[in-house]
């Protein structure tokens, strides 16, 4: 017989076996099948909340923010300034002129519906040139806010993780009180974690005068980013950084990259323990083969169909549990809502993201395990000893 054809019937052999060893090879799959739903429900928290924020980036828009502020929370831009900066050039114009939105960006409470504790939610002030641009804007409920008056409009990403929000309901926030008259979306990204209103309100309430916090602006092109910059450096009135808005919200999208990385870490630390369980698994199985494989050796099968057939066993049990953990990732994780702090110290709602190159890491996660628990027992099984086969006949 051909090396192939050995180590296709040892590996055949190994597999109608297994029934014999059933719960140590549960407890195998088992190892493997948590180990890669671990794995799968951190990357695709992290994954999620990155593609949330970098949905709402688009690159012919740009976003200014005073020099060194980093986020909205933290910088100004006034009122002169916001005029200067509809003269710069590369700035998309209409019938009603510049295309800019200048907006502000204030902070009310929340009471999340998991655990009603208060969370920082973002209440956005922008007017209809500043709605124009979120172009996968779309109201879902109610009807939109009108100028002047104390009514908001509440992102979807909102209503599904925080009470109170639902339409028609009265928000207050410190002496102010508002009336949510509508529902959005902005097809899942960041922006559906806000509330908006009108921004000439909001300066009046919350004594902001003719200040705003940051600007958008549709450029005619996105390489015009480079000729605003030289705009602004001519200027002393403004010191305003710009960037396009998909480059903000990716380097914002990067924060909880982490999650990522811990759970690697974590996943990692779980492969040990499943290891030494696997490696047990496929010692024991093994010893219970131990006259099987002796016999072979016996009749002429070679000591590499033996190795093969231990380290395909071992293969088989891990990507099995590989694929029960991605199902159970999928069927628990993917879709689900959640909220976190973002760049602003304000929530963000995002949903985990299973994708195609995540499952493909949590597959190569359960071949690691399934190779390291196979090698070493499969040496073992190569080198077990004609002899063995006599002494098991006793």
């Amino acid at each position: 017989m051909s090396l192939v054809s050995q180590s296709t019937a040892v590996i055949v052999m190994n597999l109608r076996s297994l029934p014999r060893r059933f719960w140590m090879s549960a407890a195998m799959v088992f190892a493997s099948a948590v180990v890669v739903a671990i794995l799968l429900a951190f990357l695709a928290m992290a994954k999620g909340f990155e593609t949330t924020m970098q949905g709402a980036g688009s690159d012919d828009i740009a976003f200014f923010l005073r020099i060194s502020s980093g986020a909205e929370l933290n910088s100004s831009v006034s009122n002169e300034q916001v005029n200067l900066l509809r003269n710069a050039p590369g700035i998309a114009t209409n019938d009603n002129g510049p295309i800019i939105s200048p907006e502000l960006y204030v902070i009310v409470d929340g009471l999340k519906k998991t655990s009603q504790t208060k969370a920082n939610i973002p209440l956005r002030g922008l007017n209809q040139q500043g709605i124009a641009l979120r172009e996968n804007f779309k109201l879902v409920e109610g009807r939109m806010f009108a100028t002047g008056t104390n009514e908001l409009i509440v992102g979807q990403g909102i209503l599904n993780q925080f009470d109170g929000f639902e339409l028609g309901a009265e928000i207050r926030s410190g002496k102010n009180r508002w009336t949510v008259v509508g529902i959005f979306t902005t097809g899942g990204n960041v922006f559906e974690s806000e509330l908006w209103a009108d921004a000439k309100v909001i300066q009046n309430l919350y004594n902001r005068g003719s200040s705003y916090q940051s600007v958008r602006a549709k450029l005619t092109a996105p390489d015009q980013i480079e000729a605003i910059k030289a705009y602004i450096e001519n200027d002393p009135r403004l010191n305003q950084d710009v960037q396009s808005e998909q480059s903000y919200f990716s380097e914002q999208g990067k924060g909880l990259s982490y999650m990522a990385l811990f759970g690697r870490v974590i996943s990692t630390v779980m492969a040990l323990g499943a290891l030494a369980g696997a490696l047990n698994t496929m010692y024991t199985s093994v010893s219970d083969r131990a006259g099987e494989i002796a016999t072979l050796r016996a009749i002429g099968f070679s000591h590499f169909s033996a190795f093969v057939g231990t380290l395909v066993e071992a293969l088989v049990l891990s990507v099995i549990g590989g694929l029960l953990g991605s199902v159970a990732a999928f069927v628990f994780f993917d879709g689900l809502s959640a909220a976190t702090l973002g760049g602003s110290f304000t929530q963000v709602v995002f949903e985990f993201k299973l994708t195609s190159d995540l499952f493909v890491q949590g597959a190569t996660m359960a071949l690691i395990i399934g190779f390291i628990s196979g090698f070493f027992p499969a040496w073992r099984a190569a080198r077990v000893p004609v002899i063995v086969a006599f002494q098991s006949g006793r």
